[in-house]
């Protein structure tokens, strides 16, 4: 059996729904949807979760408006982050913030689900919002090195728990990080800008060598350029795909395996758009 895994930057769940997102959620139905800067109090939060569950269910997706799962965690700095987690699918567990991170800036930015998918597989869901950094501001970037430090400890963790015939790993999520050439259009003129730093990008080329897992959607694209995932407001950057490449899916091997398709959904113009981010979908027989 398929399921769709969704992981989108809303850039504000407030701003998405005066936009339209809903009618998004109505024509796509994820089984799992990960949503980062939903920067937004939980009294506002619930109610746009609710209006998904019913769309959800008018749409056949699930037959009550419960069946929808909510799992989110606010930033405590107003305005700041904010992850959330919607499936359809049985949750069994439910883990909220980066074992070893305690200050304010660091949190709603990592949310754990343990689901068990229609075909009895187990599955640990990670949604992810990295800082974004800012190589003007030390400290921006001391957070979000610290952040990344932080975040190989529990990779490690899901890494080996799924070798020894665990639960598989997904993480998913806005990285902020390009990781080679192929994923931003100007890799020379950002070569020192935050997000494509060499240090930056190290990271990637642990998560992908030493910690094992899988970039799925270059899996499955293949050496292209892009596909990009975000593009800048200024210009015509969305018109002339100016983009990066900074929302991804890294799965453990064996799922990684089962991944079988992935969807960019790309705004057909740059008015229509809910979020400067197109949501990644992809598709797992798992």
């Amino acid at each position: 059996m398929s399921i769709t895994i969704t992981t989108s930057n809303v850039n504000g769940i407030r701003a998405a729904k005066r936009k339209g997102i809903e009618t998004w959620a109505a024509q796509h139905t994820p089984n799992v949807w990960c949503m980062q800067e939903v920067r937004a109090p939980q009294s506002e939060i619930d109610p746009i979760f609710d209006e998904f569950a019913f769309e959800y269910t008018t749409a056949g997706a699930i037959d009550s408006q419960d069946r929808l799962d909510r799992t989110n965690e606010v930033c405590r700095v107003k305005g700041r982050a904010g992850v959330a987690l919607l499936t359809d699918l049985d949750v069994t567990a439910r883990r909220y913030g980066l074992p070893g991170l305690t200050q304010d800036v660091d949190s709603g930015r990592w949310i754990e689900n343990d689901i068990t998918t229609p075909a009895g597989n187990l599955l640990t869901v990670v949604c992810v919002y990295v800082h974004a950094g800012n190589t003007d501001d030390p400290v921006k970037m001391e957070q979000k090195y610290r952040f990344l430090d932080t975040m190989l400890n529990r990779m490690g963790e899901l890494r080996d728990e799924a070798a020894d015939g665990g639960r598989q790993a997904l993480l998913c999520g806005d990285f902020n990080i390009a990781h080679t050439s192929a994923d931003i259009k100007n890799a020379k003129a950002n070569e020192k800008h935050a997000g494509f730093l060499p240090e930056e990008r190290a990271y990637v080329d642990r998560w992908l060598g030493e910690y094992g897992f899988v970039d799925v959607t270059r899996r499955l694209a293949g050496d292209i350029q892009g596909p990009y995932t975000w593009w800048s407001q200024r210009g015509r950057a969305f018109d002339n795909n100016v983009g990066w490449r900074l929302d991804y899916q890294f799965a453990t091997p064996a799922l990684a395996e089962t991944a079988v398709s992935f969807d960019i959904d790309k705004a057909p113009s740059y008015d229509t758009r809910w979020s400067d981010h197109a949501p990644l979908t992809i598709t797992y027989e798992f």
